[in-house]
């Protein structure tokens, strides 16, 4: 096969940086950096040569295998012998690591800071508040992501990829147990073909590759015919590198330039082989590559730097007003060191210390709420982009159609029905080993065909040249007499044709004429007008010297006629795009099909099509042009995966978080190329590695609920940020105030930690809180610079009611000396945490708090319980242990008209600020 054809086809999927799935746990430096290759030790790349050198029959042997395969028993001692398929940076992190890692986040490693200082201090009270919220934060993270993580664990036990292996007698051991499929036409006799989880593979495993797999580990080639790898990944090289299965590159020691071994985390771009494990897990190249780059640091995304911006403004904030409490409280009180850990107690209330364990809550709650709507979360900050979309692109086989396709005719070249193409079309999918598409099956499969296995085993297999998205064919040799050969061909109309000299015409074999070409045009545009998808059959006689194929071979064909299928439109399409478009996501066709199906299919769902672009059209078109033409196309058809991974590329350069759902090889550079990549259970493992969401049931109605969800995750995470950005502003600016026109603190540290203590507590259950209709409405994209703003808004309303209260202590209670600072202190301790608390409902919602818009019974619940606690304090025995004392029953009344005047305020402050700002 030409390297160049190839070139084309697969340069989106280069672009898309390959398998780089695996390489990103490991962070993008390591998969940039080709010269890590080097680090691999001497004796796994010796290894490695050493197996490329070796004939194959020694190999085997030195395996403990055989070209059958080896059997269940023997595979599962080797298992427990060198363990699982499985690289150790991607095994669960221990106990002791995962408490760690849910413990060194900024906000808690300031607050340990603090907590320090306050014990050296002698401050034992503020010490031990601190810790405590230090310990309740860190095992509340862990926690939840120990639920978290297990969870994902069996969601994505439900998608694992699969790899398929030759089992050799018929063991009836705890490997095969499983249901799997299994393939019932061996290779070599007394063996089979079954799908085992790449988990389960051991040295000497026999592997069949095909287009669109993984390459599941470290292997030798034992047969491979125009076998195609994309190692991307592990070399940084922009082409695929063919491969075969006898040994042709150089001794050098880099088996990377060895081309009859193949290696774990590349993939296979087309074509077919058969391959023997060598080793597995962390015995791979990429096994011991990722043992020296672990530690490399991941680049953040788009939502991680969001919320790493939102972090560092609420800390510079902290930074820059602690010292100005501190020193105006110093220079007014005369007592430094009570005024040094009553800016330390600040600085503890100025640390969002629950936002880590919010975010991963709500995007773990909102992980497992996608699984019971059939999604799979393999990344949880996808979460937050699916909720940000706007622009879907989709293929249309299974997502807009049944995805059942059936063949509805079989047709001469003129469009009479004719059996002979039927007999033609089955031999070619039945002996193709290569990647079997619905298309194949629906043949297979095909009612009159019964009679057509009969005549399949009439044929031995000669050779076969499998497909590739450059030529959209693929051909196979049979022989039925030793006296001849015959290559049938199938594949896209215009590739046939341009292949074909001559036709076949009610029995009679006729060259091509510029007329005979336009009956042949009109009749398949009839059969796609009519909403099929129309396949070309032909094929040619050769004399039987040669045993081995190319595509140079594949000339001079006869065309004998078409097979047409028919995959109807899902009854819940129209509804779905309808409900997408209600919630502001506009849907593109991105297919390979004809643009007459395409169109026809568009119509019967209801698809507005505002514009049609072939993909020859699109290869003219610079950047520019193509930004212009996909803001109004509503339909690209013909496309190869360079056209769909360049037009979701133009599409994110233009402003829009674009999600890209597909299944096929041909998918997976657009999965890569999409903020939010989409695929199903059931697609090529390439696609679903590539993909951050697997849906297990490929349904643009399922897709518009994960939205839907995604968008209430996000709205959730948004509370919490809004809620603390603006109390902690709105506190500051009254303990400013307060520091500078009175004689004494207006609170104690102990108060302000004990206070900041409850506060927290009341928002853990925000991830399970109900989200306004409106909010999920349209898409919801992530904005730091709104925090700030909303900050700057809303929190001076709630100093305006705390002065208010200081005012109601000082001239109504007459706490306005130090001697009665502590009934001073226990009012706005109250007063400041059920405003606090009265905030989490008032900014949850754009509309009316408690009649418009009501929280969930968690969150309720858990603001009822912190308001008892926050009144019982001062009122019980405990109070004099905090420091605090009980209030006189005529504050209450006072308390009530704040926290309603309070929210009036706050109420009116959000219909301004919708009308200026909106409310996102």
């Amino acid at each position: 096969m030409n390297l160049d054809l190839l070139k084309a086809a697969f340069v989106g999927f280069i672009r898309a940086r390959g398998i780089e799935h695996h390489f990103r746990r490991l962070g993008r430096d390591m998969f940039r950096s080709a010269p890590l290759a080097r680090e691999v030790p001497q004796t796994i790349a010796h290894r490695l040569v050493c197996a490329s050198q070796t004939k194959p029959d020694a190999l085997l042997r030195q395996l403990g295998t055989r070209p059958g395969g080896l059997t269940g028993q023997e595979a599962d001692a080797i298992r427990a012998a060198v363990g699982p398929n499985a690289v150790e940076h991607e095994k669960p992190l221990t106990w002791r690591a995962h408490l760690w890692h849910g413990y060194k986040n900024p906000f808690n490693l300031l607050l340990t800071a603090l907590a320090a200082v306050s014990y050296f201090t002698a401050d034992m009270k503020a010490a031990m508040v601190i810790g405590a919220m230090v310990i309740s934060s860190t095992l509340m993270r862990f926690i939840q992501e120990s639920r978290s993580n297990g969870a994902a664990d069996k969601l994505k036990a439900m998608v694992s990829n699969t790899a398929t292996v030759s089992r050799c007698g018929a063991a009836q051991d705890s490997a095969e147990q499983a249901p799997r499929h299994v393939d019932a036409s061996p290779h070599f006799r007394g063996s089979r073909r079954i799908e085992l989880p790449i988990e389960e593979l051991v040295p000497g495993d026999i592997v069949q590759l095909s287009a669109g797999d993984m390459i599941p580990a470290d292997l030798r080639l034992l047969s491979a015919k125009d076998l195609f790898v994309s190692q991307a990944a592990m070399t940084g090289e922009s082409l695929p590198v063919e491969k075969f299965a006898e040994h042709r590159g150089s001794d050098a020691g880099n088996p990377l330039e060895l081309d009859n071994l193949c290696f774990m985390g590349t993939s296979v771009i087309s074509g077919a082989a058969a391959a023997v494990v060598l080793t597995t897990g962390n015995r791979t190249y990429f096994g011991a590559l990722a043992e020296r780059v672990t530690a490399a640091d991941r680049t953040p995304t788009a939502f991680q730097s969001g919320v790493n911006q939102v972090s560092w403004l609420l800390i510079r904030f902290m930074l820059v007003m602690t010292p100005i409490v501190f020193f105006i409280n110093g220079f007014t009180k005369g007592d430094w060191i009570e005024a040094f850990l009553f800016g330390l107690s600040i600085a503890v209330g100025l640390t969002p210390e629950m936002l880590p364990m919010i975010v991963t809550s709500t995007l773990a709650k909102g992980a497992v709420a996608l699984s019971r709507k059939k999604v799979i979360v393999k990344r949880l900050d996808a979460i937050q982009n699916l909720g940000a979309m706007d622009m879907l692109c989709t293929d249309k086989t299974g997502t807009l159609t049944q995805d059942e396709i059936f063949l509805k005719r079989h047709t001469g070249i003129l469009g009479a029905p004719n059996d002979e193409v039927l007999q033609y079309a089955y031999l070619n999918s039945y002996y193709q080993s290569g990647l079997k598409n619905l298309l194949d099956t629906a043949v297979l499969e095909h009612a009159e065909l019964q009679r057509e296995m009969a005549l399949a085993s009439a044929y031995r297999k000669v050779d076969e040249i499998p497909f590739d998205f450059q030529r959209r064919r693929m051909s196979v040799v049979v022989s039925e007499r030793e006296d001849r050969h015959e290559l049938i061909c199938k594949g896209a109309v215009e590739e046939i044709v341009s292949v074909c000299t001559h036709a076949r015409n009610g029995g009679a074999i006729v060259p091509f004429t510029p007329q005979l070409l336009a009956e042949i045009s009109a009749t398949t545009a009839s059969l796609n007008s009519e909403g099929l998808r129309v396949v070309a059959v032909a094929a040619k006689d050769l004399p039987p010297t040669k045993e081995t194929y190319g595509v140079a071979d594949e000339s001079g064909l006869v065309l004998i006629g078409y097979i047409a299928f028919l995959d109807p439109p899902k009854e819940s399409t129209a509804p779905a795009l309808a409900a997408l478009r209600a919630h502001g996501v506009a849907v593109k066709i991105l297919t390979g099909d004809n643009e007459l199906v395409s169109a026809k299919i568009c119509r019967e769902v209801g698809l507005e099509i505002q514009g049609l672009l072939l993909g020859a059209h699109l290869e003219k078109m610079t950047d520019a042009e193509l930004a212009l033409a996909v803001e109004k196309t509503t339909v690209f058809a013909k496309l190869r995966p360079a056209h769909k991974e360049r037009i979701v590329r133009v599409l994110h350069d233009e402003g829009h978080v674009v999600g890209f759902m597909g299944d096929g090889i041909n998918d997976a550079p657009a999965l890569r190329a999409a903020d939010v990549g989409i695929s199903v259970d059931t697609a090529v493992d390439i696609a679903k590695d590539a993909a951050d969401l697997i849906l297990l049931e490929k349904s643009l109605m399922v897709l518009e609920a994960g939205v839907l969800e995604g968008r209430k995750t996000f709205a959730n995470m948004l509370k919490y940020i809004k809620m603390t950005a603006s109390s902690n502003f709105g506190n500051v600016l009254s303990v400013l105030v307060a520091s500078a026109f009175l004689p004494f603190l207006p609170m104690l540290p102990l108060h302000l930690l004990v206070q900041n203590l409850l506060y927290d507590a009341s928002q853990i259950p925000i991830p399970f809180d109900n989200v306004d209709k409106e909010f999920i409405e349209k898409p919801q994209r992530w904005n730091p610079g709104d925090i700030g703003r909303f900050m700057v808004f809303f929190g001076p309303v709630s100093s305006v009611f705390d002065i208010s209260t200081f005012a109601l202590m000082w001239y109504v209670f007459g706490a306005n000396s130090p001697d009665r600072q502590t009934l001073f202190q226990s009012g706005w301790f109250i007063e400041g945490l059920l405003s606090q608390t009265l905030i989490v409902h008032m900014i949850r919602t754009r509309r009316i708090a408690f009649l418009q818009s009501r929280a969930s019974w968690p969150l309720m619940g858990m603001t009822l319980v912190i308001m008892a606690i926050g009144i019982i304090v001062p009122m019980s025995p405990l109070a004099s242990y905090f420091e605090l004392q009980a209030l006189p029953p005529g504050y209450f009344p006072w308390l009530l008209v704040i926290l309603i005047a309070y929210g009036a305020l706050i109420q009116a402050m959000k219909k301004c600020y919708t009308r200026r700002y909106g409310w996102q």
